[in-house]
């Protein structure tokens, strides 16, 4: 039977695209859909499409009056995590695409998961090239002891760092301890010039015009150093396809995973 999903954001840069694939899917059914300043309208009219017989909803409530099996959220850190706490104990499951949860959220999150025995994925990135990009700086945190993130986005995203970069700095943060040289404490000038630390590593984000979404897991040895980079474009397909293999794979797990990479390449 086709998966029955609720799309929360359906009308912004990435949850129309996700939309747009399962309206045209068979393994999925769009049976919710919301969108605050859409709301009343229909689902697939607001996204370019034929009408597709869905109301958009003003609120999650309203939105899982129609049965449901999982919650796709592409919407705004200030409110994702409430909503899927929400889903969760209404016994719906959640995939997250939403930047701006802190570790203490996603703990939340997974512990209500738990409670209910349903599953949670959430990533700061659903691109598979992103996935493999975290995967292999992962690997090469296992041989180089020490390493610093940058993000880079366009001016106006308002969560720094990154859902991307945050989830990558606590990942390399586990594999190892990483290595400062010069203590931060001892920093001359400005401490927050060295960036925010996160897992033990600093990380910097940049937020200008020009750039659309990008980070960067730098590792540095005597006389040599390596860049591992993931660069986005300006268009929201890239994220499509992790995150229906995120829709599959909630309905088998129980609790949080959180990463693309932990759903690609786990044993």
């Amino acid at each position: 039977m086709a998966i029955r999903v609720c799309v929360a954001g359906v009308t912004g840069w990435t949850g129309s695209a996700v939309a747009r694939h399962i309206i045209a899917s068979g393994d999925f059914r769009l049976t919710g859909a919301i969108a605050r300043r859409s709301a009343g309208g229909d689902a697939g009219e607001a996204i370019g499409l034929p009408a597709a017989g869905v109301t958009i909803s003003a609120s999650l409530d309203e939105a899982l009056r129609m049965p449901t099996d999982v919650l796709i959220d592409y919407t705004r850190p200030d409110s994702v995590k409430a909503r899927a706490l929400e889903a969760l104990e209404r016994g719906v499951r959640v995939v997250i695409g939403t930047s701006g949860l802190c570790a203490s959220d996603f703990a939340e999150i997974d512990q209500e998961a738990q409670a209910r025995r349903l599953g949670a994925i959430a990533a700061g990135n659903f691109s598979l090239t992103a996935a493999l990009a975290k995967h292999l700086a992962l690997i090469a945190a296992e041989y180089l002891p020490s390493w610093e993130v940058v993000d880079y986005a366009q001016a106006d995203k308002p969560d720094a760092p990154s859902g991307t970069a945050l989830e990558l700095a606590e990942a390399l943060g586990v594999v190892r301890p990483n290595e400062i040289a010069f203590p931060l404490a001892q920093t001359h000038g400005p401490k927050a010039a060295r960036g925010a630390t996160i897992g033990g590593a600093q990380v910097h984000s940049i937020r200008l015009p020009g750039y659309v979404l990008a980070f960067e897991a730098l590792f540095g040895l005597p006389d040599e150093r390596l860049s591992i980079r993931h660069d986005a474009g300006s268009g929201a397909e890239p994220y499509v396809g992790g995150t229906l293999l995120a829709a599959k794979r909630v309905m088998d797990i129980t609790g949080l995973v959180r990463g693309l990479d932990n759903l690609l390449f786990s044993s």
